[in-house]
């Protein structure tokens, strides 16, 4: 019997704020431990929570980035247990009225474009960070009351392939639209995974198996690669699968049981008696739709259609939304938009990282780029040339035709000049001459190589060639 594997994912991501969830403490890593609390976010008896503005407008954004419905009333809600970083032994988060729901996002994946449904996004406070030494533990409540986003799909995916592609997906339209930084080294973004597996065509829903515990987007494949190949192999053999909640042993590359997997009931939620509903205004919402931004596969996508850029290209702007805006700007009214893109992506990238410095400290504008490619297309400077004029006006600022015109690197395209050197040429050169002649190909680029040389790299390499070949040929 063939099996499948279904996949929904819960991801955690903590939000782009300045302050805390319900209170003003920063919302900052790294801080020495224990320093960034108050009362509030120690859960202090008589305390009461303020919710962080900010973090309920990045809720809404993501949803609207993910193509979610915005409930017109959302409400927090207690989800009781107790836990050591767990400083109130509830956690503030949404259960039956979260802020958004029904979205969904797409991605490639296997040449096509995939689609996993978006269940909700809801709002809750991260935890505080329990630290294990070998005689004691600590806690560091610095990370409690963080703003955190809960992302959670339907079972629509189907591989661990799958599973790292849409996370990655997310994460780049995530950090794309500012909701998170989504430094997952920093813990801003963890996942949990549900699968199951059940015979390849059944509709019905295997056990449920929670793993916990993976830090990485490659950690979240390797522990369903293990899960998928374990389930079913427990299932060929004759047993059972439960619910349950594993952990993954990324050392190991394996997964063990934790817990029988809880309820909702177990949680006992009820409304938290200190919060209101959110009921967001046409007025809020308004602004939160103004910081939408075009989605990372989208811009791919008009890229290759207005500019007609290959995929390859494309998808370098896709994952990087400031080098496509100057892009854009740079190709602006150019006859040859994929001649900009290759300066772009191939030598203003390469520089920039080379300096150490990014496209804000350039010295020279987009338009610059443009120029120096309608200067190579029109012919009045070699690709060599280019390059180094490239150099210049990225070290000076100063713009292509000045650097052409001060150095005098206007390329030669005068055919009388240019026959002229190819005589000279041809005459210094019997044996190469003869070798072409004879059927060497290749004679023609050292003779070539010669002119060039010759005119110190000044005459067009097209019509050297095609004088060349006339003469020898004739």
């Amino acid at each position: 019997m063939q099996y499948e594997a279904v996949i929904g994912l819960e991801t955690h991501v903590q939000l782009k704020t300045k302050s805390k969830m319900w209170c003003g403490c920063a919302n900052e890593f790294g801080a020495p431990p224990n320093t960034n609390v108050c009362p509030v976010c120690l859960g202090l008896p008589g305390v009461l929570p303020v919710a962080n503005e900010e973090a309920l407008r990045l809720t809404a954004l993501t949803g609207l980035l993910l193509h979610c419905e915005i409930p017109p009333v959302a409400k927090f809600d207690r989800k009781n247990y107790f836990y050591p970083d767990m400083p109130k032994n509830y956690q503030i988060t949404q259960y039956d009225q979260p802020s958004t729901v029904n979205g969904w996002l797409e991605f490639e994946f296997e040449g096509r474009l995939a689609r996993v449904r978006i269940t909700r996004a809801h709002l809750e406070e991260d935890v505080g960070k329990s630290f294990h030494f070998e005689r004691h533990s600590g806690l560091d409540f610095n990370r409690a009351g963080v703003p955190l986003l809960e992302i959670v799909s339907e079972p629509d995916i189907t591989s661990a392939d799958m599973a790292y592609e849409y996370l990655n997906a997310l994460k780049e339209t995530l950090i794309q639209g500012g909701v998170s930084d989504c430094d997952m080294e920093k813990g801003m973004v963890r996942c949990d995974v549900n699968v199951s597996v059940r015979p390849a065509g059944d509709t019905r829903l295997g056990a449920k198996i929670e793993i916990k515990n993976m830090n990485s987007f490659s950690g979240v494949r390797r522990a369903l690669e293990y899960e998928i190949e374990r389930q079913i192999s427990v299932l060929k053999s004759g047993g059972t699968l439960q619910q349950e909640t594993r952990r993954w042993d990324d050392a190991a590359g394996i997964t063990e049981t934790m817990r029988t997997k809880e309820d909702a009931h177990d949680y006992r939620y009820f409304p938290d008696p200190d919060l209101m509903p959110f009921e967001p205004s046409t007025e809020w919402m308004e602004t939160v739709r103004a910081r939408l931004i075009e989605l990372p596969l989208e811009r791919k996508r008009r890229l290759m259609r207005d500019y007609q850029l290959p995929a390859s290209d494309a998808e370098v702007f896709k994952h990087d939304a400031e080098l496509s805006r100057y892009f854009e700007t740079a190709a602006s009214g150019a006859k040859n938009p994929k001649a900009v893109a290759n300066w772009v992506i191939n030598n203003l990238r390469a520089r920039l990282v080379e300096k150490g410095s990014s496209l804000a400290d350039l010295k020279f504008q987009p338009a610059a780029l443009r120029e120096l490619t309608e200067l190579v297309e029109n012919g009045q400077i070699s690709s060599k040339m280019a390059q180094d004029v490239f150099i210049e006006m990225f070290d000076t600022g100063q713009s292509p035709r000045a650097i052409v015109e001060k150095k005098g690197l206007a390329q030669v395209s005068d055919t009388g000049a240019i026959e002229q050197l190819c005589d000279t040429v041809i005459a210094a050169n019997p044996g190469p001459v003869t070798d072409f002649k004879g059927g060497k190909a290749a004679a023609l680029n050292f003779l070539k190589g010669q002119v060039m040389k010759l005119s110190k790299g000044r005459a067009n390499p097209g019509i050297v060639g095609q004088i060349l070949e006339r003469k020898l040929k004739g």
